[in-house]
């Protein structure tokens, strides 16, 4: 037993001298006494680092490389320092450690962001540069010449409090060659100054809202994704510092406030602008959404001339162009409000070139349109909208449906990032899925555009004069899906089974629901033909649907809505709501009370029946 206690006491002391043993060479090795102290001035680099993990022992050389590079510099403008999180595992939970190593950013005391790059020497070099804080003052040297600012800090990671909004055009202002930014969101002053995620409750939900815009996570405690998002729902919020406001609410405690914001599952995101609300569908990886995020905190319009055009719309698969008379710039604002449901996908584009209104014929007298070019083709734009010079909520409603309606390629394949995207996407789109065998992907890509471009142009046709198919009806997208990845989930919910060559069905994902069969009662087959068949039969409303869920998925689904407009009911009506069911409940117990009283009264009349008929 000796034995054994000495070999125990043996190893914690060598696990508590090798946890102590930081891989560190010059640079500061941080403890929670003294951490917010010592990072309160200047810029502070710091490595949270565990002697155990693999990973930090190999960074290690690089690190002190890092450490010394930047020591031999008069006035480097980065301090670096380290955390050991084995012997201070609450200070690295605190500064939102999720793995080792990681390095945080922080500028007089407040959290900047983590690195998210390469560890490789000349990596984080140039990070650092970018970020560090020079106080060399050259202009005290007495030449007189304008001297260059100290190294600015990158746009991206800038943690501007008060960004200040670019001026919009007017009649003016010349377009620069170089494409300038036109911001036309509201200022964010004091957005997100903390770097964290706030709690809101029924009292604070709406102010909160009114600072500015905001991302903001529905959850339960009980939910299993719940919990695996919260970590990466923290990372995000410190990394939007100054950017944009995050937050989060416990619909357990709250069931109202979810309930009224149209929460329907667990967890469910929103972006808030503008007074308008869009569910955020993308993936929940931390790279997903701070893509999400940096696109939707900062979305801008960016102005060009006739002859930049061209390469932009090589450089995009979709974008929108406003052209706009000059004396007109309110326009641009009101555009700007409406395309802010994009969050920057498609980017929208500004002109008041007389060039490009000519180029596009654009009707003489209209003070401004929208162009929607796709599939990188400049020559012709797919789609035009004249947006209304007055302001209305019919117009916004129209304007948004068109900027969803166009926001697609042609044709694209549907994959994981884009899934949410286009299957929950507000105008409702139908999909057409082309599953397709392995090696046929460029085949069927090819084919597919071909495809979805005869469709476009037919209810272009159609749509003129406002009679044929392309009336009234509703978007098609055109989409591909790669059947090696996506098999098991095709043949769940269309019946597609894998094979040599592509199969097609429609789907209707807002009704679950979908077509397989073109407007002959056949396989829809692989060619432009079969494809308008089957889309005409749909909207015309012969074609018969399929559902996509089995009988119990539908019983449960059907269990789940009634419940759930049962719960809307009491939050809104929850007098009216109580004397419905106690009424029920009343005629339900009256009903059974009739049933068991005329069962007792004939089980009586039977009983003295056959008394009577007893021979003693």
């Amino acid at each position: 037993m000796k034995m054994f206690q000495s070999l125990l006491s043996f190893v914690v002391v060598l696990s508590t001298a090798f946890a102590t043993a930081a891989p560190t060479a010059a640079s500061n090795v941080l403890t929670p006494q003294n951490f917010q102290e010592t990072i309160s001035q200047g810029v502070w680099f710091v490595e949270h680092f565990s002697p155990y993990c693999q990973h930090c022992r190999k960074f290690e050389p690089t690190w002190n490389e890092v450490v010394a590079h930047f020591e031999n510099m008069p006035d480097p403008g980065v301090h670096l320092a380290q955390v050991n999180c084995a012997l201070n595992g609450d200070l690295c939970n605190d500064n939102g450690v999720t793995g080792y190593p990681q390095m945080n950013l922080y500028r007089n005391g407040e959290f900047v962001e983590s690195y998210e790059s390469d560890r490789e020497f000349h990596f984080l070099v140039e990070y650092l540069d970018a970020h560090a804080d020079s106080q060399v003052v050259l202009e005290e040297e007495g030449s007189g010449e304008d001297v260059p600012a100290p190294v600015p800090v990158s746009t991206e990671q800038e943690a501007a409090p008060t960004p200040t909004p670019t001026p919009t055009p007017t009649s003016t202002s010349t377009p620069s060659p170089t494409a300038e930014r036109l911001v036309v969101q509201t200022p964010r002053t004091g957005a997100n100054p903390a770097g964290t995620v706030v709690s809101l409750d029924v009292q604070t939900f709406d102010n909160f809202l009114a600072r500015g815009p905001a991302f903001v996570k529905f959850f339960a405690p009980w939910c299993g994704h719940c919990k695996k998002l919260a970590p990466t729902w923290v990372k995000l919020g410190r990394r939007m510092q100054h950017k944009l406001n995050v937050a989060e609410v416990d619909c357990e405690q709250y069931k109202a406030l979810c309930t009224s914001q149209g929460v329907t599952g667990f967890p469910m995101m929103f972006y808030y602008a503008h007074g308008a609300k869009t569910e955020y569908t993308g993936g929940r990886s931390y790279d997903q959404l701070i893509s999400f995020a940096d696109k939707a905190s900062n979305p801008t319009m960016q102005v060009i001339d006739a002859p930049e055009l061209e390469q932009v719309v090589r450089d995009n698969a979709v974008l929108y162009l406003l052209l706009h008379d000059a004396s007109n710039p309110q326009i641009v604002n009101d555009v700007a409000k409406s395309s802010h449901i994009l969050l920057g996908s498609p980017p929208v584009f500004v002109s008041t070139s007389p060039v490009l209104f000519r180029k596009y014929n654009v009707r003489q007298n209209t003070p401004s349109v929208l162009l929607a070019f796709k599939d990188n083709d400049a020559q012709e734009p797919v789609a035009v909208f004249y947006p209304s010079p007055t302001s209305s909520p019919q117009h916004a409603d129209a304007l948004n449906t068109w900027l969803h309606t166009n926001r697609f390629p042609s044709s694209l394949e549907l994959s994981k990032n884009v899934f949410q995207q286009v299957m929950y996407a507000p105008h409702k789109p139908l999909v057409l899925i082309v599953a397709t065998p392995q090696g046929q992907r460029a085949v069927v890509s090819d084919k597919l555009h071909e495809i979805a471009t005869k469709w476009r142009l037919r209810t272009q046709r159609t749509s003129s004069d406002g009679t044929g198919v392309g009336a009234g009806t509703r978007d098609v997208v055109f989409t591909w899906m790669d059947e090696g990845q996506w098999g098991k989930w095709m043949k769940d919910m269309y019946g597609i089974k894998a094979g040599t060559e592509p199969e097609i069905v429609v789907a209707d994902h807002d009704r679950l629901v979908y077509y397989d069969k073109d407007g002959t009662g056949h396989a829809i087959s692989f060619n432009s033909v079969s494809v308008a068949s089957a889309l005409e039969a749909i909207f015309a409303g012969t074609a018969r649907p399929k559902e996509s869920r089995n009988v119990l998925e539908r019983v449960i689904n059907s269990l789940n809505d009634t419940l759930v407009y049962l719960e809307r009911s009491i939050v809104a009506h929850p007098y009216r709501t109580v004397l419905v069911i106690l009424t029920l409940i009343g005629v339900v117990a009256m009903a059974l009370r009739s049933m068991f009283t005329d069962e007792s009264v004939d089980w009586e009349a039977e009983k003295r029946y056959a008394k009577r008929g007893r021979l003693d």
